[in-house]
């Protein structure tokens, strides 16, 4: 099943993996307010899905976003406030929309090539894991120009060491591949020609897991990274209860003592 919104986002539907595509590759998959509205709708569409266990965040062309779009951005300046409320409103949809792939109930894995600037970096920190190709670049060199990122700067300090963020932030420096997954940034770093073959097969191994539990522990997982360590463990201990309480965890207790596969009704 594939859907298109706007000319902008492909959505690819993979049996439980949804695959969004941004198609933007001549501005490099901007990320401008028509983009952002896409991404957010999509997202949107998904969350009440229950045939999605996982999705891909996915991009055609050389980058995979070159962040928002700075051309639009300078126009703005004509506006009789100065740009001021366009700015406004772009930076908090599209905090709106980093946000909502945090709060998707599914797990959400960003397939990365290319390069990854700015919000372009932003997005990738944002979601819950990441494939890069080989080659890659990541970097929030916003202050080259004389912006701080300071909107990408909340999922990248989220994401990585907070002295390799300052570091990131303040130079302007691109970051290799390798360098990113030795953050934590990225999760694998695999052969350009193999990326999305290899992005699949990470999606298919967690959407073959208990979704119930999954998307529990998904929530569960977010939640305590904002709390002080008493405060985590009580919360986490009670999504193990709630997660105890299913009928198909039960059955994969059963089956796991009885050493044979689970027989799960949500499958």
């Amino acid at each position: 099943m594939t859907m298109a919104n706007d000319d902008l986002l492909r959505r690819e539907d993979h049996g439980a993996v949804a695959r969004l595509v941004m198609i933007s590759p001549k501005n490099f998959n901007a990320l401008s307010t028509e983009m952002i509205a896409a991404l957010r709708q999509a997202l949107d569409g998904i969350v009440t899905d229950p045939a999605v266990r996982v999705v891909v965040l996915a991009a055609e062309g050389k980058a995979f976003s070159a962040g928002h779009d700075l051309r639009r951005m300078q126009a703005a300046r004509a506006d009789a406030d100065g740009g001021r409320a366009a700015y406004e409103t772009l930076f908090a949809d599209c905090a709106e929309m980093m946000q909502a792939i945090r709060a998707l109930p599914q797990p959400v894995i960003a397939e990365v090539q290319g390069i990854a600037t700015a919000a372009g970096c932003q997005l990738v920190a944002s979601c819950d894991l990441a494939v890069a190709a080989e080659g890659t670049r990541f970097g929030v060199n916003g202050v080259d120009i004389g912006l701080f990122c300071s909107t990408p700067m909340v999922a990248l300090t989220r994401a990585i060491p907070p002295k390799a963020a300052f570091e990131m932030l303040t130079t302007g420096e691109f970051i290799p591949a390798d360098r990113a997954r030795e953050l934590g940034l990225v999760n694998r770093v695999v052969p350009a020609d193999h990326l999305t073959e290899e992005t699949f097969a990470l999606a298919r191994t967690i959407a073959a897991k208990l979704p119930a539990a999954v998307q529990m522990g998904k929530r569960a997982f977010h939640r305590q990274t904002g709390l002080a360590t008493p405060e985590a463990y009580a919360a986490a201990g009670a999504t193990m209860c709630e997660n105890l309480m299913l009928p198909d965890t039960a059955e994969g207790l059963s089956a796991f003592l009885d050493k044979r596969p689970p027989a799960w009704a949500d499958r």
